[in-house]
């Protein structure tokens, strides 16, 4: 099946709409956008205040985005870390940085208290590499990480790796604890499914086309209009449909394939007992788990962006890409070469100018923000949840003092720039990693530097 929405949601089935907005309605917060970013913040919100009127407006399905389509790395990674490291110094990252590993179990510790079944298992983080180049930039990953804790991660020899996960041609590993395997469209059901529970009105297939702020803050949508104390924009990769934001995000395409269930004799061989998420240091990464029902499920960026800030096709992806994620899983396992890939889609992500995720309030107006996770998204939207929680509440706390509140990116280039100019930037990534992995080059090659620095990251 190609599309669909995705792999996760074909497994949980596709869910009944909720009505739609019925008319004009007046509410404490309103948040637009129902993946995990609107329905942590809902959830807290509700949570800290039961009292709060609370509505949620989503075009499709909550859920439906990168929420439900995503690799299912809960983990800690965030979009832009060394960027803050350099604006505001080291303390304020680290700060970040512990925050974050934290955020891992305070989302497998919710879902657990809430009785949500997203098939959580903690096993960390595994990130390989298969080239001299690759293994130098792991080595690199490696120390910078040490300097933000020394426990915080555990540097892997080929046959530590190969203990672990045997992935062909693996030179070494790193593994870190602060990680976990999730399904998302089980956390994004059930995130939705407990907010409603609290109170929260979840208005479904109510696209809004507009949000405006002043002395009335408004989000307007077909079937009416939503006025609110604060509207909060939690659309990530779907910031640019919106009137007045098509150059803040820019939306990134990344696709998956999922195999058929793989074998005992498979995994006999493969490993994964941990069932770790996994990585690579390739420019053009990979991102993979073992999932529940002993498939492997895979992803990289195939077309990386359409033209216009186009978004989506309900998660069709090109052949093309299909194919070029079949020959990652085959090289990575080629015990699975005969395995049928039974499942292939794509959604986007949400990408700043400068890549560095942001959250923010402005009371002025009234409007509020969390995105550009950069694809980090899945334990980072806890943590905007929680930040615009205390935001709105007018707390000052350890989360509203982090150094990605209230940050400033420049907006995307206009077209045709933007498009070649991502097109071109992933054009080198790929070049790059052909040419460390045939020429077997010890340094990351300086096509693959070029590209980074003009991409700003």
């Amino acid at each position: 099946m190609n599309g669909g929405v995705s792999f996760w949601w074909g497994r949980l089935g596709l869910p009944e709409p909720r009505p739609a907005l019925p008319g004009n309605r007046e509410v404490d917060v309103c948040v637009v956008g129902g993946g995990y970013t609107g329905l942590w913040t809902a959830y807290y919100l509700k949570k800290a205040e039961p009292g709060l009127r609370i509505a949620v407006l989503e075009q499709r399905f909550c859920g439906y985005g990168a929420s439900g389509r995503n690799g299912g790395w809960l983990y800690n990674g965030f979009a832009g870390r060394g960027a803050f490291a350099r604006r505001h110094g080291r303390q304020p990252a680290a700060a970040m940085q512990r925050v974050m590993d934290a955020a891992v179990g305070e989302v497998a510790d919710t879902l657990d208290a809430e009785g949500i079944d997203a098939d959580v298992v903690r096993g960390g983080v595994l990130e390989v590499a298969r080239t001299p180049a690759q293994l130098a930039r792991l080595r690199e990953f490696a120390e910078t990480e040490r300097g933000y804790g020394p426990d915080r991660v555990q540097e892997l020899s080929a046959g530590e790796t190969a203990g672990r996960l045997r992935v062909a041609g693996a030179l070494g590993g790193v593994w870190s604890p602060h990680g976990a395997r999730v399904q998302p469209a089980k956390l994004a059901a059930g995130l939705a499914a407990t907010v409603e529970r609290l109170g929260v009105d979840l208005y479904e297939s109510t696209p809004v086309t507009e949000i405006r702020g002043g002395r009335t803050p408004r989000a307007v949508t077909p079937y009416g209009t939503v006025t609110a104390r604060y509207v909060l924009r939690a659309t990530e990769g779907f910031t640019s449909g919106l009137a007045g934001e098509r150059r803040t995000w820019l939306p990134m395409n990344s696709a998956m394939i999922a195999t058929e269930p793989l074998p005992p004799s498979f995994w006999a061989e493969a490993g994964w007992e941990g069932r770790e998420v996994l990585g690579d240091f390739a420019h053009a990464y990979m991102y993979a788990q073992r999932t529940a029902d002993d498939r492997i499920a895979l992803g990289g960026r195939g077309v990386p962006y359409r033209f216009g800030s186009g978004t989506d096709i309900d998660g069709a992806t090109q052949p093309a890409t299909v194919r070029q994620l079949r020959e990652i899983l085959h090289a990575f396992f080629p015990a699975a070469r005969t395995a049928r890939i039974e499942h292939a889609w794509a959604g986007v992500l949400g990408v700043p100018r400068d890549w560095c995720a942001t959250v923010d309030l402005d009371r002025r107006t009234g409007l509020g923000w969390a995105g550009g996770y950069v694809g980090s998204g899945v334990t980072t939207t806890n943590l905007a949840g929680r930040t615009l929680r205390d935001l709105v509440l007018g707390h000052d706390t350890e989360l509203t003092r982090l150094p990605w509140v209230g940050h400033t990116v420049r907006r995307w280039e206009p077209e045709p720039l933007r498009w070649l100019g991502v097109h071109a930037l992933y054009a080198a990534y790929h070049t790059a990693d052909r040419q460390e992995a045939a020429r077997r080059r010890p340094t990351t090659s300086p096509l693959a530097r070029l590209a980074d620095t003009i991409a700003g990251r």
